[in-house]
């Protein structure tokens, strides 16, 4: 294994909270890689309320799992509210876009 595809940021062998990892700023969108490769990617974020990540595509599925507050994701015409503790996909090559209309903290995966 590479150091390229191991997990980092994080403590090793210890159970955390991940919404504990990343912390919200003001008017901001603050992010913290956990892992990433040629096929994949996790990262942490925490988005201030007003802020967002602008309409774009990616190459490969992104799943949204929400850790604290709810975002409103817009996937291609469909706007889909996800809540803290619930999940959604992002399918590869469907435009979307997040909006923070309260804080929220959600983990990132992203698989090619």
């Amino acid at each position: 294994m590479t150091e390229a595809t191991r997990i980092k940021n994080m403590p090793i062998g210890e159970a955390v909270g991940l919404a504990d990892l990343v912390s919200y700023a003001p008017g901001q969108v603050v992010s913290r890689t956990l892992a990433q490769n040629e096929r994949m990617s996790i990262t942490l974020f925490a988005l201030d309320a007003g802020e967002a990540i602008s309409t774009h595509i990616t190459n490969g599925d992104a799943l949204v799992v929400v850790l604290d507050g709810e975002v409103l994701l817009e996937i291609g015409d469909a706007r889909v509210p996800t809540a803290c503790g619930q999940a959604t996909v992002m399918p590869s090559g469907v435009p979307h876009a997040l909006y923070a209309e309260q804080r929220f903290k959600m983990l990132l995966m992203v698989v090619k």
